[in-house]
């Protein structure tokens, strides 16, 4: 059974609770376990970490970083390695299915899910899941916000649909769906200047890094504003 009183957090930056001192073997090994989410075979676990050394280096490596670890964090059962902790990440996907379903999100899942896996992590156990969540994320994102957004004031959702949209725009400012939701939730409440301003901002990223206009079906819904095609050209 996993302890519900330790977390390994792997959504932003890496945390443990209650908080410990880790070695750098310790920190890379509790982080690649909490990406897994499954018991993982010691010879796995040494040709991820480890890609590039001899096998028997990379088994030292590993007793090496297992003996650094404080007692019950990891479980060792036969040959595989088990994470005695809950994981943020589990917590987080969660979110995002819900999302996608068409609920609404709280402020605080819009935060966990406005996190890239590892930030800042290059290895190559870690780049496949940092891509495959950062598109979850996005998708979910931009899901909440237009749900928030059709459920209008009377919910509450008006606020929380432009954090999410903004969370989805600034981690992928070229997603023009991402725009036209988070454009979509400024007009509901009605803030024709932010509906604008995003409008624009899009229009001059797509111009800079594409050489393209934005949809012009995005174009269009945003044609009634005053000015906003002058302010988009």
């Amino acid at each position: 059974m996993i302890s519900a009183k330790r977390m390994v957090a792997i959504v932003g930056r890496l945390g443990v609770r209650p908080m410990v001192r880790l070695s750098l073997p310790a920190r890379r090994l509790l982080a690649y376990l909490a990406l897994r989410g499954q018991p993982v075979s010691r010879g796995v676990a040494c040709d991820d970490l480890w890609p590039d050394v001899p096998e028997a280096i990379g088994r030292a490596n590993l007793r090496r970083a297992l003996w650094h670890l404080p007692r019950g964090w990891v479980e060792a059962i036969g040959d595989e390695l088990v994470l005695d902790a809950a994981c943020d990440l589990a917590e987080a996907r969660d979110a995002a299915e819900r999302a996608l379903a068409g609920e609404p999100l709280t402020f605080a899942e819009i935060n966990l899910l406005s996190n890239d896996i590892l930030p800042g992590w290059h290895e190559e156990w870690v780049l496949p899941a940092h891509e495959a969540f950062r598109l979850l994320r996005v998708q979910a994102l931009e899901a909440a916000c237009r749900t928030m957004a059709a459920s209008g004031a009377a919910s509450g959702g008006d606020a929380l649909a432009t954090q999410a949209g903004s969370a989805a725009l600034a981690a992928e400012p070229l997603r023009e769906s991402a725009a036209e939701a988070l454009i979509e939730a400024h007009l509901a409440q009605r803030n024709r200047y932010q509906a604008v301003q995003c409008f624009r901002m899009l229009a001059e990223r797509l111009e800079c890094e594409l050489g393209v206009s934005p949809d012009p079906a995005l174009a269009e819904r945003v044609d009634g504003i005053a000015g906003a095609r002058r302010m988009a050209s």
